[in-house]
């Protein structure tokens, strides 16, 4: 399908500047760059209402801030946006949800941020702290949605579930599996209903988007959502790859292929992609190759690499994938594979980062003690138990 007028999609965005009946009155809006407009020229959301008339007084933007460019896990301060000349309140530095004084004189709170439909990007997270800070200011909240661009057919999710009361933080606030399957307004809808927030939470929902479509589907152009996030297959591998940010390989920052490889100057790539290649995992293979990584770790160095190569995106498992690449690599490089610390505005000391991203304890000790043994586990590792059910009565598309 061509990047053209015909385009079948429009987003909540679309909507909203199309019908300003959706949200009138004093308006701040979470956004940032890659929040645009499906109609052509695809103008950033914020341009869009101020010039339809939206009466906006506030900007907030997530991690990686209103220009969606500063690095992942880096604070970022408060702004002017240039575009609008609004003042833009960061929520990943010093605060993580919006100040009571910044609610007060508002008559609604809209929210629009692009998310990729794994737990630990960390848009949704931003979104589940406006949520609690529109219901107790008494604050209505529209989001304005989008797809996910990995699809919502529930039978793709994967876990392991979140459990909050070990594994909570910022990468994770309730219990969701890896590959959520929702969309951002979805997910609102969710989390007000679970957790008895009692907030007015309204949807500007998607136009015919359906729940069997990825991104490639919609017939627009694929917006990088962060610096690191720059594909549809970035996006759909992340949920597995991410799991590497925890150890001393790259996860290709500062290539084309970020989150689509991992590598390290000392990785033996093509024995890993050969024990990768017996598991037989659905859409997927790896292939070896090198790259040189414009960011820590390995910044300038030439790495050998293994890189994952889609062949059937809908056939894919992406945190399966990423647990049998994890686990060959333990396998393959016992000597020089280790764990490391991710140290990031909202975990400055980075500890625990793997289990923050996997959700569930136990998993790295069977991956140090036994990683011949993952591939077996696999299923029962990522198994989405109940999420179907969950959620079945908050899902706003077919």
């Amino acid at each position: 399908m061509s990047h053209d007028r015909c385009s079948p999609v429009r987003f909540g965005s679309d909507r909203v500047v199309s019908c300003q009946a959706l949200l009138t009155g004093r308006v701040g809006l979470v956004t940032n760059a890659a929040a645009r407009l499906a109609a052509p020229p695809q103008l950033p959301t914020r341009l869009a209402l101020a010039r339809a008339g939206c009466r906006l007084v506030r900007l907030w933007s997530p991690e990686h801030g209103l220009d969606a460019g500063a690095a992942d896990g880096a604070p970022v301060a408060d702004s002017l946006d240039p575009l609008t000349g609004l003042p833009v309140i960061s929520l990943y530095g010093a605060r993580l949800r919006p100040a009571p004084e910044h609610l007060a004189d508002l008559d609604a709170v809209a929210f629009d941020v692009p998310d990729i439909g794994a737990r630990f990007y960390t848009y949704i997270w931003t979104l589940s702290h406006v949520l609690e800070a529109c219901a107790e200011a008494r604050k209505p909240l529209l989001v304005l949605d989008r797809p996910n661009p990995l699809g919502g057919e529930l039978s793709a999710a994967e876990g392991p579930m979140l459990d909050p009361k070990s594994g909570g933080s910022f990468l994770g606030r309730a219990a969701l599996p890896i590959r959520h399957c929702l969309t951002a307004g979805e997910l609102a809808l969710l989390w007000n209903a679970e957790w008895n927030l009692g907030a007015a939470v309204q949807v500007a929902r998607c136009d015919r988007w359906r729940r069997s479509m990825h991104w490639p589907e919609t017939g627009l152009p694929f917006v990088p959502t962060s610096p690191a996030i720059a594909s549809y297959e970035s996006a759909l591998l992340y949920s597995g790859l991410c799991l590497f940010e925890a150890t001393n390989l790259s996860v290709g920052r500062g290539t084309p292929f970020a989150f689509q490889t991992i590598g390290a100057p000392w990785l033996e790539a093509a024995g890993v992609a050969a024990r990768f290649n017996a598991a037989a995992l659905p859409g997927i293979v790896a292939e070896p190759g090198q790259f040189k990584p414009a960011h820590d770790p390995y910044r300038g160095q030439l790495c050998r690499v293994v890189r994952l190569r889609i062949t059937a995106p809908k056939q894919i498992r992406p945190v399966a994938a990423g647990l049998v690449l994890l686990a060959a690599v333990i396998v393959t490089q016992r000597r020089r594979f280790r764990w490391a610390r991710y140290p990031t505005a909202a975990n400055p000391s980075g500890e625990g980062h793997f289990e923050r991203l996997i959700g569930r304890p136990g998993l790295r000790e069977v991956l140090e003690e036994h990683p011949e043994t993952v591939a077996a586990r696999v299923p029962e590792w990522t198994a989405a138990t109940g999420w179907e059910d969950r959620v079945k009565t908050r899902l706003l598309y077919t």
